[in-house]
């Protein structure tokens, strides 16, 4: 490039390029990356896994807020970013599978205080999960999110069980606390059999290793104590509640059966003021 002649626009002669420019090398990029339209800097980060997302997002936010300007605009990608934009949207349909969940429990069982009495083990079970995450070295990411949705229904279930058993002994006329106790032994073995397919169903996913383990295991550490920790304390928790709670109440079947007697009480008066013939 030294060695270029240029023609100058006063003499009209040829001038090497070398007498009127200062030549220096230096490394630049080959390209400028974008995102949202805007120049970027992409910054991979491989954190250990006993360090949760949640905390690690924290972590960085805090960081980039006190050492950049403010003009410059953090954006994540990845499984940060899916982290970032389904958090608000798993609180809430955590919230709405409560509702779901209660409402078909309140059309099955005619009541509103025998769902409250059920849904007691989601949050054991919750607890048992959070659990299961520490011991397994887990984090409370957006797969383990899924699997506490997941939960929701799985730790009612033996709940529904129990209280079903219970409401269908008082409609034979049995006495409160004997259809309870009745109840909770007869559906013992139903009880710790289905807790057992489940958590074997997902043993497979808690030993998973391969490409997308990291993805399945949390899932899997969820379910497992999830539900083993929920058939464990329904066995106390739900004949508790219903003692305490479910005392003054009726059965299902009871309302049913006043209407049914109501029938056949009309019945027999009118049969009585027809005229003999």
């Amino acid at each position: 490039i030294s060695n270029i002649y240029v023609r100058s626009d006063t003499t009209r002669e040829l001038i090497p390029l070398s007498s009127v420019v200062t030549l220096e090398e230096a490394a630049y990029s080959n390209g400028l990356n974008r995102f949202n339209r805007r120049r970027a800097i992409s910054v991979n980060i491989f954190p250990r896994l006993d360090i949760p997302l949640g905390e690690l997002i924290e972590e960085v936010e805090k960081v980039v807020k006190a050492r950049l300007p403010e003009t410059a605009e953090l954006n994540w990608r990845g499984e940060a970013g899916d982290y970032r934009e389904n958090s608000a949207s798993i609180y809430f349909s955590f919230a709405l599978a409560l509702v779901v969940v209660f409402l078909v429990l309140a059309a099955q069982f005619e009541s509103f205080l025998h769902p409250v009495i059920v849904m007691m083990t989601v949050p054991l079970a919750t607890a048992g999960a959070l659990f299961g995450l520490t011991v397994f070295g887990q984090t409370i990411n957006l797969y383990s999110q899924i699997g506490i949705i997941v939960l929701v229904g799985l730790a009612a279930k033996n709940g529904i069980l129990i209280v079903e058993f219970t409401n269908q002994l008082r409609d034979q006329g049995r006495e409160f606390r004997e259809a309870l106790v009745e109840a909770s032994l007869t559906r013992f073995r139903p009880i710790i059999m289905t807790m057992l397919a489940t958590v074997m169903g997902a043993v497979p996913l808690l030993i998973a290793t391969g490409a997308g383990s990291e993805a399945r295991r949390p899932i899997g550490v969820v379910v497992f104590a999830g539900v083993s920790c929920a058939a464990l304390v329904t066995l106390l928790v739900i004949p508790t509640f219903y003692l305490l709670l479910a005392r003054r109440t009726t059965s299902p079947g009871h309302l049913a059966k006043e209407i049914r007697k109501q029938e056949a009480s009309y019945g027999e008066d009118q049969n009585a003021n027809q005229p003999a013939e």
